[in-house]
This record gives structure tokens, sequence and C-alpha cells, in this order.
């Protein structure tokens, strides 16, 4: 009988690197989101987070690890560039596991129901995400202020990104 052995492409090949990269101890707490090769100018993307927040140098010696690996393989040829980054403060959260690192944060959830909730980010469970906020509502001719927890499940979750505010606290 003859087998046919499958072509891995090389963002599977990236990714099993990155696999075996992150059960070092110094770089356990990384974990990758995406990974992409752009035929323009021959780019290889390689999007990582970490649970604890994402160094410069945690990159750099990633980059370094992966390079190795794509130089002796040939991989992408003689010249290209690759570039290992955090996802950015303008994206959107990607899994359950950039949750935690921003409670405190202000959230913009927008839901797969189309609607869309803004608070700060209490509490994460291994479901779903807590969020509070404040809403005004008139009670006969005087306003109140009334606290809102609203409790979003992650499989209702369409997009969340995280609401940057530059204002000091007093």
């Amino acid at each position: 009988m003859i087998y046919s052995k499958t072509k891995r492409t090389l963002e599977e090949k990236i990714i099993d690197l990155l696999d075996e990269k992150f059960k070092e101890a110094e770089f356990e707490d990384c974990f990758w989101l995406d990974v992409k090769r752009h035929s323009v100018r021959n780019k290889l993307e390689v999007i990582i987070d970490s649970d604890t927040g994402l160094t410069l140098r945690k990159c750099q010696r990633i980059s370094r690890y992966l390079e190795g690996f794509i130089d002796e393989e040939g991989w992408l040829g003689e010249k290209y560039v690759i570039e290992v980054c955090s996802p950015g403060a303008d994206k959107p959260l990607k899994i359950a596991r950039q949750y935690p690192k921003h409670i405190g944060r202000k959230l913009e959830v927008k839901k797969k129901d189309g609607q869309t909730e803004e608070g700060r980010l209490t509490e994460v469970t291994e479901k779903g995400i807590l969020i509070e906020y404040k809403i005004r509502r008139k009670e006969g001719k005087r306003k109140i202020t009334e606290e809102v927890k609203s409790n979003i499940a992650f499989d209702q979750i369409e997009r969340a990104k995280v609401k940057l505010s530059f204002n000091k606290k007093k």
C-alpha cells in the first residue's frame, strides 16, 4: 500500500516551532495568535502575545529562533523579512486567554446578536466575561444612575476591543 505524505504549509511548520518554544520556562506565558506569509517582500508575520506582557527581548529571541530553522531548511529562500510582534492595542481580542490581563480596562464588546456593550472588564471565567457599566434612567422627574453588570459568554462575542484611555485618574 502506498502512503501519501501530506505537505505541510510554512505556517503550520512555524506554529509547531512556536508551540515547542512556548514549552520552555522563559516562554511558557507566551502564545501565538496568527502566522501569515505575505508574498510581497517575501514576508513572514508572526503575531504572539503573553499572559504577563510581551517584551521586545522575547520577540527578538523568538524571531532569532525561527530564523535559525527558516535559514537551515531554506523555507523562504535567501531574502526574506520576518516580523514577530504583539497584536497591538488597536486589534480585537481573539482568544479567551487574552482577557485576564485586561481586567480593570474598558472593553467594547460587539455580540453576535448585533448589540454592543461597553464597560469595565471585572471578571473572566472559563465561559465568558463580566463587564460593568453605568446607565442613567429617568424615574419621575429624577435621573438615576444605575450600575449594570453584564455576563457575556465567549461564544456570544463577535468582537471585543480594549478602549484605551489617556485620562489620568485622580
